[in-house]
């Protein structure tokens, strides 16, 4: 079950970071459709160099690892370590929070800046040790992500 959640979660980061384009030389039909895909995405973009794209991307995939790592420490119960990982990877420390204030999309700031809240108080219910109330945490820490994936866009 851990790892259906984990492939359901990976899938749908993976999917929202896309930039809509096909990475392989597929048939023009793939191609069209992708552009077509493109000209609906109402999400508001944060209009991100080259460079801040890459570090923008690097810096979801490791909250995708922190969510995985937690997904497998509270599998096995270890909630001390689940606690520690959510809040020193995913919690609101001096570089997330100068991190979601570069942007310069208020918007975008306080959603992030609710993510990494989420992800501290996240952190302080796995140590009640109590599965149930960490499962609902987790997914109210992975709703942020959702919303802020609908709403944007590098």
């Amino acid at each position: 079950m851990k790892y259906f959640i984990l492939l359901t979660i990976v899938f749908f980061i993976l999917t929202s970071c896309s930039d809509n384009k096909p990475h392989n030389d597929v048939s023009n039909i793939v191609k069209t459709e992708s552009k077509q895909e493109v000209n609906f995405d109402k999400r508001t973009s944060l209009k991100l160099n080259a460079k801040q794209k890459n570090h923008q991307l690097k810096n979801m995939r490791s909250h995708l690892i922190a969510i995985q790592s937690i997904i497998d420490l509270l599998a096995d119960g270890n909630y001390d370590d689940a606690s520690t990982v959510a809040y020193t990877q995913l919690g609101s420390t001096t570089e997330m929070k100068l991190m979601c204030a570069s942007f310069g999309n208020e918007q975008f700031e306080n959603l992030g800046l609710e993510f990494h809240q989420s992800a501290d108080e996240m952190s302080e219910i796995f140590k009640e040790k109590n599965h149930k109330k960490s499962l609902k945490a987790l997914s109210h820490t992975m709703d942020y992500c959702i919303r802020c994936h609908e709403t944007f866009k590098q």
